[in-house]
């Protein structure tokens, strides 16, 4: 677990680094660029999925129709406006995917949706340990966000999803990426779906009946998405699962010093 932790550190501290350069007027298509960049310069030469960036709107991913609109444009970042970035950097075999949401500026919505998420974080966790089924946790956090006033946004992602299993990538020298996604990691996520199909489980953490299922042992990137009228926010991070009997190492947080969590800790 250590190298996954290792590579997810690595991926917030590029997306501090960015979102501290971040300034009126860059678009998110170089915002997705500096990402790249700094990763690469870091080593980084793989990935789960190249990196995201969403400002404004489509922070909320408002009129979001198919997966083309993901992909970063040429919108450009303004002053009081939210901003996301996404990046899945593979290191050393090790896969993260990470989500961080930032405002450039003073944004009271903004750090209200931010507030509100650690609720989903603590709800996830719980249930995951008491091996709830992935379809019914996810069926707890709609009605979370409904009881908070918010729409959930990670239902515009291919197939719904809150999270996907994540696992080590083998390393080769040319690395290339399929619609924005790495080869070696869709061939392991296709491998997992694959023996999950047959076994009664799916990588996929979903609202339909294929995510039906326990937990399944192994690491989730987990990413609840809430929207207010135009504003978005997340978290991503790795979610632990394993076939402890213990409640407390049966699932956990691969790392609790973050971004969003030191924000929390603060505020409490």
């Amino acid at each position: 677990m250590d190298g996954f932790r290792r590579v997810q550190r690595l991926a917030y501290e590029c997306a501090e680094a960015v979102a501290a350069q971040l300034k009126p007027g860059v678009t998110e298509r170089e915002a997705a660029r500096m990402q790249r960049e700094w990763l690469r310069e870091r080593g980084v030469r793989d990935w789960f999925h190249l990196p995201f960036a969403w400002f404004g709107d489509r922070t909320a991913f408002v009129d979001f129709r198919i997966p083309l609109q993901f992909f970063p444009t040429n919108r450009r970042l303004e002053a009081g406006m939210p901003f996301i970035l996404d990046m899945a950097p593979v290191y050393g075999g090790f896969t993260a995917d990470i989500g961080y949401s930032g405002c450039l500026g003073l944004n009271p919505l903004h750090d209200k949706l931010l507030s509100d998420l650690r609720e989903h974080r603590e709800l996830i966790l719980r249930e995951a340990r008491e091996r709830r089924p992935l379809r019914e946790i996810y069926e707890d956090v709609d009605r979370l966000m409904v009881r908070q006033g918010y729409a959930n946004r990670h239902r515009a992602y291919p197939f719904g999803v809150i999270a996907h299993k994540v696992d080590r990538v083998r390393e080769r020298r040319w690395n290339p990426t399929l619609f924005g996604f790495g080869t070696q990691a869709l061939k392991g996520l296709a491998s997992d779906a694959l023996h999950g199909h047959r076994e009664g489980w799916s990588p996929l953490w979903s609202p339909y009946r294929f995510s039906d299922h326990p937990p399944r042992p192994g690491l989730w990137a987990v990413e609840p998405h809430i929207g207010f009228r135009g504003t978005g926010a997340k978290f991503e991070e790795l979610l632990v699962v394993t076939d402890s009997r213990d409640p407390g190492q049966s699932a956990f947080w691969l790392d609790d010093d973050l971004p969003h969590v030191r924000r929390w800790a603060e505020e409490a």
